[in-house]
This record gives C-alpha cells, sequence and structure tokens, in this order.
C-alpha cells in the first residue's frame, strides 16, 4: 500500500504536518510518500492521496487546488483525505471550515476533512500579513496538536487496511 501526502504550506508548519501523516502512516506498515502538491505529476504509484493545504483568509493555498484540477479523475479513482491548517489560539480560531472545503470534498470525493490548528510566527509573515495579524490580534505561537494529526493518520490507516 503506497499513500502519497501531499501539503501546501507557505511558511512550513503544514509541510510538518504532511510530514507527521507520513510518519505515522510508515509507522502502521503504509508507505507514505511526503511531496508539495506542484512536485507530484503522476498518482500511478499511488494506492490513496492524503492532500492538505495552509489555509489563509479563509482559503487554501493555490498549489493544493490547482493539484485537485490537474489530478482530477486520478483523485477519483482511489480513496482521498483531506486536512486544512490554519486556526490559531486557545480555543482555535475560526471555528468553522474554509470557505473552498466543501468544493474540494466534492471534487476529490474525499472520505474525510479534518481542520488541524496551526502555527503563526509574526517574523515570517509580509507586511501586508503583519497588517491583517495586527487588527485581528491574531496570538503568535504553535497551536498544532501532534497526537490529533496521529490519531487521524491512525484511522486513515485502519480504513486502508479494513
Amino acid at each position: 500500500m503506497r499513500v502519497l501526502v501531499a501539503a501546501a504550506s507557505k511558511y512550513g508548519s503544514t509541510t510538518e504536518i504532511a510530514e507527521a501523516i507520513g510518519r505515522a502512516l510508515d509507522e502502521r506498515g503504509i508507505e507514505a510518500t511526503v511531496a508539495s502538491p506542484e512536485t507530484v505529476t503522476s498518482l500511478e504509484e499511488y494506492d490513496a492521496v492524503v492532500l492538505g493545504s495552509a489555509v489563509y483568509a479563509g482559503r487554501w493555498q493555490r498549489e493544493a487546488k490547482e493539484f485537485v484540477e490537474r489530478a482530477g479523475r486520478a483523485l477519483l479513482e482511489r480513496p482521498v483525505w483531506l486536512f486544512s491548517s490554519g486556526p490559531i489560539g486557545d480555543p482555535p480560531k475560526p471555528e468553522e471550515d474554509p470557505v473552498d472545503a466543501a468544493d474540494l470534498i466534492e471534487a476529490t470525493k474525499a472520505r474525510d476533512h479534518r481542520v488541524f490548528p496551526g502555527k503563526l510566527v509574526k517574523k515570517h509573515l509580509s507586511f501586508p500579513e503583519k497588517a491583517i495579524v495586527m487588527a485581528l490580534r491574531a496570538p503568535e505561537g504553535d497551536f498544532r496538536d501532534w497526537n490529533a494529526v496521529r490519531g487521524w493518520a491512525s484511522e486513515i490507516a485502519a480504513a486502508l487496511r479494513g
């Protein structure tokens, strides 16, 4: 069983989530390849796909959405799981799904979509991003829940084995 775990990540936090999912799948005997969506040219060698994206202004990154468009039929021919990374704070805000999540779930016939809290390091942001963060009074910090990420990867592994 080979699984592609692809994630669009602006500053690396979402890539780290994808890597954790890949490790958890590997630990359960499922061979996982972690890649950024723009580098994937074919899904031929994969039995399933886990696709994620950082969420900014309530939307997935362009690279992930373009991957869904490009891979189209190939995604429909295998099981797909989607994840979003972005809410910050304790409790994480915003609580709602990204605005484009429903369309992506429909386009891929995803078995599940999870939203994981993200990470905000203000010094990495561009000037316009810093202005938005200041206006929203967004808290800086790493809010990722590694137990939730590993738990979800375990659910995926169980589904693929079942």
